[in-house]
């Protein structure tokens, strides 16, 4: 048993591949809804996260989830988890 990955609570995402150009690096766009304080009216808003992909498997327009981790670099904090599903070609 690892108590590390026990104690650690790390948040899990789902969102669309949108570059995988840098190597074991895919770039993620995650969708959020987010109630407008004024209209009431659900607004998205999207996010870029840079996540980890060992294998090199992610390619654009795949959905996939992506969870927490430490800092692999300046700019990556995530790790892709699995590939939901994969882009229609």
């Amino acid at each position: 048993m690892n108590a590390v990955s026990e104690t650690k609570n790390r948040k899990t995402l789902i969102g669309v591949v949108v570059s995988d150009k840098m190597d074991k690096t895919a770039v993620v766009q995650i969708q959020s809804l987010v109630k407008h304080p004024v209209y009431k009216k659900y607004v998205r808003r999207y996010t870029k996260v840079k996540a980890h992909d060992e294998r090199n498997d992610c390619h654009v327009g795949d959905r996939v989830k992506v969870r927490e981790c430490r800092p692999l670099s300046k700019t990556k904090r995530w790790i892709v988890v699995e590939i939901l599903e994969r882009a229609k070609v």
